[in-house]
């Protein structure tokens, strides 16, 4: 984040705001939790695609409050598209990764929100309101709110990827045939692999207890909170050549060692995209 940002307070002041449009964001979700979500089917000819009214809720509850707070800033949502997304601020949405672990009950779904400074993501937030957690990072440093504590989040050594615990969404809904083969390379190398856990696997990473996580296809809704939280907490975020992750998403790694990644990335780059 550019100096003159840190120097005029404003990150303390955005940080603060971001805690704040995770608050609504859960008032519009949890009493649709587990309850009569309204569950949509958006998906057509193309399979299963679900959206509820907890996706719709929560998204123009965030939008609101920026729109209030500030009207300058834009918006990149999951739900309902662009608005100024060439601002010089640009808070990047998801409100319910996972909308198929909520509806299944599953309390592995997370509120992903970002902010891009200059089209840079610069703050971003991983927050499971069931669960009462919110990870929270930036360039400064990355923390856990949990329950009225606050403890700060570092990644943890694991050099090598026969150490490693390692994750992915769906190896056969999200992976086409190259990239499922590199997985399968990858996950036969790690120690062991868990499947289904969306963007909660990110904060994982972040909070030391899992090493990597290896996806495809993403949006930039999907990945951008994640990449100054991972790297807050000292890990790193990559396409599956090893750069860094552009503004739309794609193949993604995200990892707490450096020579844990470099291991991966020996499978992953024959099928990068």
């Amino acid at each position: 984040m550019p100096d003159s940002i840190l120097a005029a307070g404003r990150l303390s002041e955005l940080d603060s705001f971001l805690i704040e449009l995770n608050a609504a964001s859960s008032a519009a979700i949890l009493p649709l939790y587990r309850a009569d979500h309204g569950l949509e089917d958006k998906g057509g000819p193309k399979g299963f695609d679900p959206v509820t009214a907890a996706d719709k809720g929560a998204e123009v509850a965030i939008r609101q409050l920026i729109s209030a707070r500030y009207p300058e800033h834009g918006v990149i949502g999951e739900e309902y598209g662009e608005d100024r997304p060439d601002a010089e601020f640009v808070w990047v949405l998801d409100p319910v990764d996972g909308t198929r672990a909520f509806i299944a009950g599953l309390p592995l779904w997370c509120t992903l929100i970002g902010l891009r400074h200059h089209g840079k993501p610069v703050l971003g937030s991983i927050g499971q309101p069931y669960l009462g957690e919110l990870y929270i990072g930036h360039a400064g440093g990355s923390r856990l709110m949990s329950r009225g504590t606050t403890r700060p989040l570092k990644v943890r050594p694991c050099p090598k990827l026969t150490d490693a615990i390692i994750a992915t969404t769906d190896p056969e809904g999200c992976f086409d045939g190259p990239e499922l083969g590199a997985w399968t390379q990858v996950r036969a190398a790690a120690r062991l692999a868990r499947l289904g856990c969306d963007a909660y696997a990110y904060a994982m990473v972040a909070a030391g207890t899992m090493d990597m996580v290896i996806e495809a296809g993403l949006k930039s809704w999907d990945i951008e909170s994640a990449i100054p939280l991972i790297e807050g907490a000292g890990g790193l975020v990559t396409d599956w050549r090893g750069q860094p992750v552009g503004q739309h998403g794609g193949q993604i790694v995200i990892a707490g060692d450096r020579a844990c990644l470099d291991e991966a990335l020996v499978a992953l780059r024959r099928s990068a995209k």
